[in-house]
């Protein structure tokens, strides 16, 4: 101890007669301490000689307290905590608690920090911003000035695409992502609008899990052959490619056909659109190129020998792959300029389909395979084996690949380490199709059925495989060749020459029996 600190502690203890016995017993737990136990705090008590003596030696303490600096009567108070018992600390600790508390929402804007307290209020989820608002009167203005219930549905709409389709289908969106103006309605608006929204949410998942849906039905009657082997779709428009070698463009709200694609001299068996061209592969054996708005073929290549069965593109790269057993790796300059990269073989049947992303190329065959090679070198990495006949489809994204084989099962592969997940059966037939997304697997199959599985569940080892079919579409007569869906619709194509619009938003609630609803059909009849 400093010598300043021993003198003030000699100080304290020299005290005369009484006033020191008592001061020292006072810093002294005793033996006759009691006690008492009940449903509040503990309580301690003592014997006094006489509570004059305490006040009179309490008041002398407390004015040579008050005399020291900050950092002796921390000291001090350290040596005094130090020499009392448990029940004392406990009594100590439950009247600082609430000292040591700061309402920092209220004070921010005291200090002219609005923005600070808006901030951190705004990492609040709906739950806690309610129960935010209820604190206080202070509370519940930041809050509102701070147009926080508008920031938390943008939140939302940036990360979840649910949410971004129900904004710009219910036309919310335009009241989002505006600074404040006139046109921005206040934050009791947005207070009010968050609970609609997780009602319409709820909803949709309710109609999917109950297959609850509207169907539209696209017919697509050829004079010589049926059967609409590929699609695409977006807000606006349905591109599909026919076995009768042409590509037709659906209008997707009248379900009219604006422009038929020809060209190829074989069936169109697999597409993919962007913003600029259409890319097509045929079992002409070649690849054609067109633009979007005008159908004008910009490019054909021929490299492959037979049918080219499935293609991919993106970001200056495109992967076919074919009936003749090889993958092909393009660099897409432009639509006009495009050379092949490389060739890759491997498989000892015809390669059914291929993704792909930055790190890995995916190839599935039917040689009962998946083969796995390196985007950027083009080198082999792994093979997946486990399906017990050859494997008609495939998706791969972030590490999972899922496959559809004639062995009529699904099966979910960790690409890094070749592992097999999860099987999952219920298809009858081979299986044709398949897309998932964070919460779900849509598979088509040749039974001419549309089975919705449940991916979280397929991915839990501990989820009984009775659970992880949601549901099972059943309108297709024919095969079911392709689908793609998102958040709101499935739509399929089939041999049976339509194309089937599944709307699981835009359900009537007018009685009809669940899984089923009137279907609108739009026939186009070709010349």
């Amino acid at each position: 101890m400093e010598p300043e600190m021993e003198d003030k502690t000699v100080e304290l203890m020299n005290t005369s007669g009484m006033e020191s016995q008592n001061l020292v017993d006072d810093l002294s737990p005793k033996k006759n301490t009691v006690l008492k136990l009940s449903n509040g705090p503990v309580v301690g008590s003592r014997k006094r000689p006489s509570e004059g003596h305490y006040e009179k030696e309490k008041e002398h303490c407390i004015a040579l307290f008050d005399q020291w600096s900050e950092a002796d009567q921390v000291e001090f108070v350290e040596r005094l905590i130090s020499r009392m018992c448990h029940y004392q600390h406990g009594h100590i600790n439950s009247y600082l608690k609430p000292m040591l508390q700061r309402d920092f929402i209220t004070a921010l804007p005291a200090q002219g920090l609005d923005h600070i307290a808006e901030n951190i209020l705004s990492f609040l989820d709906a739950r806690s911003l309610c129960s935010a608002e209820l604190v206080c009167k202070e509370w519940q203005r930041v809050i509102s000035e701070g147009m926080l219930w508008k920031k938390l549905i943008e939140r939302m709409v940036r990360t979840d695409p649910l949410w971004k389709g129900l904004s710009e289908r219910h036309q919310w969106e335009k009241y989002l992502f505006k600074n404040r103006t006139s046109e921005v309605p206040p934050n009791s608006y947005y207070h009010s609008l968050y609970p609609k929204i997780i009602q319409d949410i709820e909803t949709i998942e309710a109609n999917w899990r109950c297959g609850r849906h509207n169907l539209q039905r696209i017919q697509c009657r050829s004079e010589n052959s049926k059967g609409v082997y590929c699609l695409q779709y977006d807000d606006d428009k349905i591109i599909s490619g026919l076995r009768d070698n042409s590509i037709k463009i659906w209008d997707k709200q009248s379900l009219e056909c604006l422009k038929i694609l020809t060209g190829h001299t074989g069936s169109v068996l697999c597409l993919q659109y962007d913003e600029r061209v259409i890319v097509t592969g045929s079992s002409d054996s070649t690849v054609r190129v067109w633009e979007v708005t005008t159908g004008e073929v910009l490019n054909t290549l021929i490299h492959h020998n037979e049918a080219v069965l499935h293609l991919r593109f993106a970001n200056g790269l495109m992967v076919t792959c074919s009936k003749d057993r090889s993958i092909a790796v393009w660099d897409m300059a432009s639509p006009t300029d495009i050379s092949l990269r490389r060739v890759l073989v491997g498989h000892r049947a015809a390669v059914n389909v291929v993704d792909f992303d930055d790190k890995y190329i995916v190839s599935a065959s039917g040689d009962r395979t998946i083969k796995v090679w390196s985007t950027s070198t083009c080198e082999f990495v792994r093979t997946l084996n486990g399906h017990k006949r050859g494997i008609a489809c495939l998706q791969y994204r972030d590490r999972l690949v899922v496959s559809g084989s004639s062995d009529n099962t699904i099966r979910l592969w960790d690409i890094e380490c070749g592992a097999c997940l999860r099987v999952l059966e219920g298809h009858e037939e081979l299986v044709r199709c398949i897309r998932f997304d964070n919460k779900r697997i849509v598979s088509g199959a040749y039974d001419g059925k549309i089975k919705v599985w449940d991916l979280q569940a397929a991915l839990d080892p501990r989820a009984p495989a009775s659970t992880l079919c949601l549901r099972t579409l059943v309108e297709h007569s024919g095969r079911v060749f392709r689908l793609q869906f998102d958040e709101f619709q499935i739509i399929s194509s089939s041999h049976d020459d339509t194309i089937l619009i599944w709307d699981f938003l835009n359900v009537s609630t007018n009685g009809q029996s669940e899984g089923r609803s009137p279907s609108r059909t739009y026939t186009y009849i070709s010349r």
